[in-house]
């Protein structure tokens, strides 16, 4: 079985802005707006290189969606940068209305998504961004799952003509990506080969899908391991192949699984292939105040919970 390991621990956001940055040196297109969270999204240093192309909008996220519309008529490429609530579900209407039905060429680019924003609580939790996002008509859904990735798909998607998602969290996480990697736009990367069950995890969620198959390899079970990090376009092919040779399924992501990565795959499934699939992320409930480690473990979204959930979706073969 192949391992994965790591030496370093960084937050994907720091990622993003690294991405950012290089995107500055070598795009001039490339454009940056924020909503007053400059040091949140780790955009000081694409500031500090590019003065002239930066917009400080302030605390008026509908506006920023808007203007960054309004930008790409010019041929520029704006990345709008707030935390993933106020990306999404306080701008629905401006995404939709000024982005999405016209197919602009805007990047939505989101920290802080799910429940590992911790201690700020349930207002700024946001657990339905994927889902609202995904339904969008034409709109690009990313979740990268660490530092290297997050970096990677940032520069990837100012080459990509349309309106994207990508989001990215706070806390700092293990970097088991390569640096140098290219990042593919819906094409599902897969970490381990395995027999018995296909664990299919998008973002914060790969590494506890990786640990997870660690612990089910040392009970003689054979697990696949597939990153997800493009939720939309979905690398169906992928899906189909491993659930064809394993015959279920677990789904891990930090989200609701209401609209979520799940929900998704169980469409592939049922309209291809049905399989007894089983769902690791939130249940139809808001968050709370916590640490990111607590609140990921009482919500279930871990690597015991998927070596759980393996086992049950095993028995339903």
């Amino acid at each position: 079985m192949k391992t994965y390991t790591y030496t370093e621990k960084k937050d994907t956001r720091s990622g993003f802005g690294a991405g950012l940055t290089e995107l500055g040196r070598t795009n001039p297109n490339v454009v940056a707006l924020c909503a007053d969270l400059i040091g949140s999204l780790k955009m000081n240093d694409f500031i500090k290189e590019n003065p002239e192309r930066f917009f400080q909008i302030g605390i008026a996220e509908a506006n920023m969606m808007g203007i960054a519309a309004g930008l790409t008529i010019g041929g520029k490429i704006p990345f709008t940068g707030t935390f993933a609530n106020f990306s999404t579900g306080r701008v629905y209407d401006q995404i939709r209305q000024s982005i999405a039905y016209s197919n602009k060429n805007v990047k939505i680019c989101a920290s802080h998504a799910g429940l590992t924003l911790g201690e700020d609580g349930a207002t700024h939790q946001i657990l339905e961004d994927i889902g609202m996002m995904k339904m969008l008509p034409g709109m690009t859904v990313i979740n990268p799952c660490d530092y290297n990735q997050t970096k990677a798909a940032t520069i990837a998607i100012a080459e990509y003509e349309g309106p994207v998602y990508l989001r990215f969290g706070r806390p700092s996480v293990p970097i088991f990506t390569p640096a140098n990697q290219k990042f593919e736009i819906g094409k599902a990367i897969k970490f381990t080969e395995g027999t018995d069950v296909t664990i299919v995890a998008t973002g914060h969620l790969v590494w506890e899908a990786l640990e997870a198959s660690k612990t089910l390899h040392e009970q003689g079970i054979s697990a696949e391991v597939i990153n997800i990090h493009t939720i939309k376009p979905l690398d169906e092919t992928a899906i189909l192949e491993s659930v064809a040779k394993t015959g279920c399924v677990v789904t891990a992501e930090e989200h609701n699984i209401l609209g979520g990565l799940g929900e998704s795959v169980a469409r592939v499934l049922a309209t291809n292939n049905p399989a007894p699939q089983e769902f690791v992320g939130t249940n139809d409930t808001f968050g709370e105040s916590g640490t990111p480690a607590q609140l990921m473990e009482k919500y279930g979204l871990n690597s015991a919970s998927i070596v759980e959930k393996a086992k049950n979706v095993i028995a339903r073969k």
